[in-house]
């Protein structure tokens, strides 16, 4: 197959739908199949994939740094006549996302749409506009654009029935993001937790995000005065940026438990997997998110969970085998956390849960095997329509 993927966020952005739509490329394209990505342009980043093609951008640097695509471009218009496609997939339902429409339309092929972001949960990211009212409008058109598509993709099974309720009455299946197995071999636990003076009896509770309002990263924090002053050896390990880390670390400092809070700022791909490696629990308040690609990346590194049950978490966690979803209360959340770390043969037995259920459900392999089916199933729909 020829796929076209549209997207107005990608590399070098290192969030969800990038690493999503890599993760699905490479799988692609290890299985034979031509992927030929449009995005919008960078400053100052060069591709090193020749099939990626990209619109002229506007540099917005609201709370994170966001390139705004210009969805219009002759030079993009003549590459796209030239290529023979079998389908083409959108990541988003507006700017590249109605270009993607346009050429689906103009090719007569079929174009799947993959609905990865709770819209209501995002409107942090609006200036502006009250909260509500943007809410509402991405939603509306997210749901007419998704009923123009011919399939609509959602990560995890948990999401459907909110985008039906939400007006969506297109054909919608559940595909996750998968893990990419070999970006997490060869690693070592000992690489971080020696570089932050973690010592070996040390209980290292970790949490990586993007460290913003949708990611509930403050109900954490809430709760770690007293863990750990029921717990001494409990620490926490904050991994990644945003325009919270520096309230966070004000909190920690006014809370006196900064000598015990490691913000370790982002982490780069190869030493990703040895964050993971250090940890002994992965904590997780976000309920924002359609799936949560790292849940499945701690599940794969055998990290047991304590999540707040959400979108996402509830699909990827297994109560009571793999970790605990708990409900958004201060004295559940602390209860699970501090169950797992006084409990190290129970943190074990989770941790092989959690790593047999990753790598029988969530790689990229099996993840794109199920991408590919529902990409065939919907051309041979459209052609016999």
């Amino acid at each position: 197959m020829r796929i076209a993927i549209f997207t107005n966020n990608y590399l070098p952005n290192p969030y969800g739908v990038p690493g999503s739509i890599e993760s699905f490329r490479k799988e692609f394209e290890a299985a034979g199949h031509s992927v030929f990505i449009f995005a919008p342009k960078w400053k100052g980043y060069k591709d090193e994939n020749p099939n990626v093609f990209r619109y002229p951008a506007i540099n917005i640097s609201y709370k994170i740094k966001f390139p705004l695509p210009i969805p219009y471009s002759r030079k993009m218009d003549k590459i796209l006549e030239k290529l023979d496609l079998d389908i083409i997939h959108a990541q988003h339902p507006n700017l590249l996302g109605l270009e993607a429409l346009r050429w689906a339309n103009k090719k007569n092929i079929p174009l799947v749409f993959t609905w990865h972001t709770l819209y209501d949960k995002y409107t942090n990211f609006v200036p502006l506009l009250p909260k509500k009212l943007s809410a509402n409008w991405i939603i509306k058109k997210a749901v007419k654009f998704a009923n123009k598509a011919h399939l609509v993709i959602v990560p995890t099974g948990s999401v459907v029935d909110i985008i039906k309720n939400w007006g969506v009455e297109n054909k919608i299946i559940s595909i996750p993001t998968g893990v990419e197995e070999n970006t997490f071999q060869n690693y070592d636990r000992q690489n971080i937790r020696e570089k932050f003076e973690i010592r070996e009896d040390d209980i290292l509770l970790l949490l990586i995000s993007r460290i913003t309002e949708e990611k509930n990263i403050e109900f954490i924090f809430d709760q770690l005065t007293d863990m750990f002053n029921r717990n001494v050896l409990l620490k926490l390990m904050v991994v990644g940026e945003g325009y919270l880390v520096p309230k966070l670390k004000k909190f920690s400092e006014e809370k006196s438990i900064a000598s015990r809070v490691i913000f370790a700022g982002r982490s780069g791909k190869e030493d990703l997997k040895n964050h993971y490696a250090a940890g002994d629990i992965f904590v997780h308040a976000s309920k924002s998110e359609t799936q949560g690609m790292i849940l499945s990346e701690a599940m794969y590194m055998g990290l047991p969970v304590v999540a707040v049950e959400a979108t996402g978490a509830k699909d990827l966690v297994v109560n009571n085998l793999s970790g605990f979803l708990v409900k958004e209360d201060g004295r559940e959340f602390r209860a699970a956390a501090e169950k797992l770390a006084g409990d190290k043969e129970l943190r074990e037995k989770m941790s092989e849960a959690a790593k047999k259920i990753a790598r029988e459900k969530y790689t990229s392999r099996v993840c794109a095997e199920q991408m590919l089916k529902a990409y065939e199933k919907t051309i041979r729909e459209n052609n016999n329509r």
